[in-house]
């Protein structure tokens, strides 16, 4: 199988404005199928904006709402699967989500962060529930979760081992945290032997400054390939053969031994 052709983008698009940003997404889809890609992967909330306290309810939108038709449209206008995050409206409830669209415009995956990160996110989100969300796409299994989930070590295993070979990480990085941008990710892709792309907003925003640094991570634990921290389209690929090859020569999740840990709760 060829490697996958992954483009990620950082960018904090148009705070408040789901129009404005469907604008960015479209424009930098056109440039990552000229590039090659078969996949983008946006930010955290990338389609309504991050801080925008109240409004996240206000914008909130069904899985299968017309925000979700206009990202399809803009997914098989230019040929690529796209994963985007966006406040998912389920009867009363608002969750931070994000979905993964295919080319062909089928809704591939939708996952709802299952860790809330600070005040901000615990009083206008519910938590989801269900860890391991996956999807098929180029010969690969694609695996969903949100920012501070990466986090948890236990999310990212959960993830090996149910054979995620990429992880998709939306996320909403900020100062003073960069160091899991830089450190935590690629030790993370190391230890469960995947690939992870981690893609990051930037700037400020409200109260928030955003460290971009958005990275594709690969089973070595290299960054593979790595933003700055301006607005920026970044390309890694993901591919198969590596992926095989590094996973027979590590160890780790052979050598596991499940029994010792049942105590861990």
């Amino acid at each position: 199988m060829p490697p996958l052709r992954t483009a990620l983008l950082q960018s904090s698009g148009r705070p408040g404005s789901v129009a404005g940003n469907l604008k960015v997404l479209d424009e930098a889809a056109g440039r990552a199928a000229d590039a090659g890609a078969a996949l983008l992967v946006c930010p955290e909330m990338f389609l309504t904006g991050y801080a925008i306290g109240a409004d996240v309810h206000r914008l909130a939108e069904a899985a299968d709402g017309e925000a979700a038709d206009a990202v399809a449209d803009i997914a098989v206008r230019h040929g690529l699967a796209v994963l985007y995050g966006y406040p998912e409206r389920d009867g009363e409830q608002v969750y931070n989500a994000a979905q993964l669209i295919g080319p062909d415009s089928a809704r591939l995956a939708n996952y709802r962060k299952t860790h809330l990160f600070g005040g901000f996110e615990q009083e206008w989100f519910t938590p989801g529930d269900t860890p391991v969300v996956q999807a098929e796409l180029g010969g690969l299994r694609l695996g969903v979760i949100i920012c501070y989930d990466v986090e948890f070590p236990e999310n990212v295993r959960a993830h090996a081992l149910a054979g995620t070979d990429l992880l998709l990480v939306p996320t909403a990085q900020m100062h003073p945290f960069q160091f899991v941008a830089e450190s935590v990710v690629p030790v993370r892709a190391f230890e469960n032997q995947m690939y992870v792309a981690y893609v990051n907003r930037t700037g400020v925003e409200g109260e928030f400054e955003f460290v971009g640094l958005s990275c594709l991570a690969g089973p070595d634990g290299t960054a593979r390939a790595r933003a700055g921290r301006d607005e920026e389209l970044v390309f890694g690929d993901a591919d198969p053969e590596f992926l095989r090859a590094s996973r027979e020569n590590n160890p780790y999740l052979r050598d596991r031994r499940p029994g010792l840990y049942t105590s861990l709760g």
